[in-house]
């Protein structure tokens, strides 16, 4: 049945004991390689589970169905989505990550990448996650069915009772049916059990899909704002050209002016010691 952390998949050694799965990433680096490197590991597990659960998936409800089968699509379902919580954390360090202007470029690629391929993984998941658990339904439905129509065996017919309870062996026949048909309706509830579990499952992705828009939302924000400051910036430029150049026609028309006013005084000042020269030359 639907035993949690049972311990029967090895790969499941970190959820098993209570711990949430936690990729490091490699070693060391800058804060940004860390989460790049720890959400690309997060995604391609995630992918990898959702590959191993469709494969089992597929074999609910036919001759290759057991409870092995569903005890891996439980275990595998429930362990994926701890990996996309965590993710999603991650995700959201790595949109608010402080990063020196040398590295706003690598950010802003490394974000919008690990924010669509997250988003393609989850989008799988939860389709996966339907799959399991309309096909589990579908078979609890089916179990009960079945269940219904064996407690109206000839057994319990009132009509023929008092003759069977006469019959010999009777009595132990009863009882072990009826055994049967507890640990029949023990089972029922476990996978009823692990339905729900499913069905928190995916109300758990929808809300990290809602995280993730949000987080969408806040880039495109902050990129209208960056485009913004460019623009502004760009008007700025424009208008200290504008003034420089401005600037620059002024102080060419000045030194004109004085190169002019320096002509005429030079011209003055000859014109001057002409009529000087020629004063003293009458004298003499």
């Amino acid at each position: 049945m639907a035993t949690y952390g049972k311990g029967e998949f090895g790969g499941f050694s970190s959820y098993q004991t209570g711990e949430m799965p936690r990729s490091t990433g490699g070693g060391g680096g800058s804060e940004l390689t860390r989460l790049t490197n720890a959400i690309s590991s997060n995604i391609q597990q995630i992918t990898q589970n959702v590959s191993q659960i469709q494969n089992n998936v597929s074999k609910i409800g036919t001759p290759q169905d057991s409870d092995e089968i569903r005890d891996r699509v439980h275990q595998l379902t429930h362990h994926t989505n701890q990996v996309a919580k965590e993710s999603n954390k991650l995700m959201k360090d790595l949109a608010h990550l402080t990063v020196p202007g040398s590295e706003q470029s690598k950010w802003r690629m490394q974000r919008d990448r690990l924010t669509d391929e997250f988003s393609t993984a989850l989008k799988n998941f939860q389709t996966i996650q339907r799959t399991a658990a309309e096909k589990e339904r579908a078979s609890v439905a089916r179990a009960r069915a079945q269940s219904g129509n064996y407690t109206k065996s000839p057994f319990d017919d009132d009509t023929g009772r008092e003759d069977m309870n006469m019959t010999p062996g009777f009595s132990q026949t009863r009882q072990i049916l009826q055994m049967e048909e507890d640990v029949d309706l023990d089972m029922l509830h476990e996978r009823e059990a692990a339905i729900k579990q499913l069905e928190s499952d995916i109300v758990d992705v929808n809300q990290i899909f809602k995280d993730l828009g949000m987080l969408v939302h806040e880039q495109g924000e902050m990129l209208d704002s960056i485009e913004a400051n460019v623009e502004t910036t760009a008007g700025h430029v424009e208008a200290g050209r504008e003034q420089l150049s401005k600037a620059v026609t002024y102080q060419s028309k000045a030194r004109r002016k004085k190169c002019i006013c320096v002509v005429i005084l030079v011209v003055v000042l000859a014109v001057i010691a002409i009529i000087l020269a020629a004063t003293l030359s009458n004298k003499n």
